[in-house]
């Protein structure tokens, strides 16, 4: 990794940066590997690899000014690198705001780093003081990419275009499909009419909530940690007939009861993990991975610390096998967040070291297709849009 000298710890540091040019060093210092490619594992686990679906819920690369069409030397995830970790569908979470300093409680919402980013990244001027806006510019990225990609990245908006996806990708294991995650309500802008405008840009999944409590709804991060607002009620309701899957990652203890409450659609948790095997606030306690699983939905495990409380692709394993053995493997994900500001144990071209790690632990060759995608296509397909 190349050296910057632009710390990204402190507002003040992050002013430095913009005044100096070194935009790139913040993307540099925050999306970080345990483990430098390049990536091998054994035969078996390799040919095994890529008979796989892989379907990962959460990946934040849309927030930073990468080319995601060309091979990067930063960050954990592109097209040429998902293509090599064989990604069938990569869902691109849309990051709007998010607190300086971050705390893992407490947060409020002042001092906004996205705000800083945008101009600090030189994204168009209307994106400076709206998060509608950071979002619907964040989509239109993943749009023109796509445009340019001569049909290796698709976007996936019902159930017909992931029908269509994964029998193109027999031919062709290279094409991915790409769908719009929007995490967190803020970007509503306390308006849920804004919902409209959201979906009509290929937004399918509603996460609640990110570092602080917004006007929809409490974050496990925030002061207040409240549940679902009567506006949050009417969002969910509003983006589940709209078939936009509801995401209840870094959402507070209430608003996961909220949302269990008066959906009975399949819900899922798109990246963290559980508090059996890492006791943090935005992990799930047994109960809440109960209720989600009674949902249909599923349970994605991130490839970081915070999920895990590990740094090695083990200690993802041990969380992966705990969901099974508690709900049923049919409820296990996999949602890395790669470049969502973290170090994660590997980056995407990297995912068949996570193939290996899962059959050294037991798990039956069934089992490993259904947790790395398998079950997440069956949420998909059961939840998007017919046509």
């Amino acid at each position: 990794m190349r050296s910057f000298h632009c710390p990204a710890h402190t507002l003040a540091a992050v002013l430095t940066i913009a005044l100096t040019g070194c935009s790139g060093a913040i993307d540099d210092r925050k999306n970080t590997v345990t483990v430098s490619p390049p990536y091998q594992a054994n035969d078996d686990a390799l040919t095994f690899h890529q008979s796989l679906r892989i379907v990962d819920l959460h990946a934040d690369t849309l927030l930073w000014n990468r080319d995601l069409l060309v091979r990067n030397n930063r960050g954990h995830a592109d097209l040429p690198r998902l293509q090599q970790g064989n990604i069938a569908v990569q869902l691109f979470g849309v990051v709007t705001g998010a607190p300086l300093p971050f705390r893992i409680r407490d947060n409020q919402d002042r001092l906004d780093s996205i705000s800083l980013l945008t101009r600090i990244q030189r994204w168009p001027d209307i994106t400076h003081n709206s998060r509608l806006q950071r979002a619907l510019y964040q989509a239109e990225k993943l749009r023109n990419a796509s445009r340019h990609s001569d049909g290796m990245l698709r976007l996936v908006r019902t159930g017909k275009d992931l029908d269509q996806l994964l029998a193109a990708r027999r031919n062709n294991r290279n094409i991915t499909g790409a769908i719009l995650a929007l995490e967190g309500a803020h970007a509503l802008e306390g308006n849920v009419e804004n919902l409209a405008a959201l979906h009509q840009a290929g937004f399918r999944v509603l996460g609640l909530a990110h570092f602080f409590d917004n006007e929809m709804a409490g974050s496990a991060h925030g002061t207040d940690r409240y549940g679902l607002t009567e506006k949050g009620k009417a969002l969910v309701r509003q983006a589940t007939t709209l078939g936009m899957i509801i995401d209840i990652s870094h959402a507070s203890a209430r608003t996961i009861d909220d949302v269990l409450t008066i959906t009975d659609k399949p819900v899922i948790a798109s990246h963290g993990g559980v508090r059996a095997t890492c006791d943090t606030p935005r992990n799930l306690d047994d109960s809440q991975a109960r209720k989600i699983a009674a949902t249909g939905g599923v349970i994605g495990i991130g490839l970081f610390a915070l999920a895990s409380c590990g740094r090695t692709l083990e200690d993802t394993v041990k969380a992966m096998r705990h969901v099974a053995d508690l709900v049923g493997i049919e409820h296990v994900a996999l949602g890395s967040d790669f470049d969502g500001a973290t170090e994660t144990v590997i980056d995407v071209s990297g995912l068949v070291l996570l193939t290996e790690a899962l059959q050294q632990a037991g798990f039956k060759h069934k089992e490993i297709s259904m947790l790395m995608g398998d079950n997440s296509l069956r949420v998909l397909r059961g939840s998007l849009p017919a046509n």
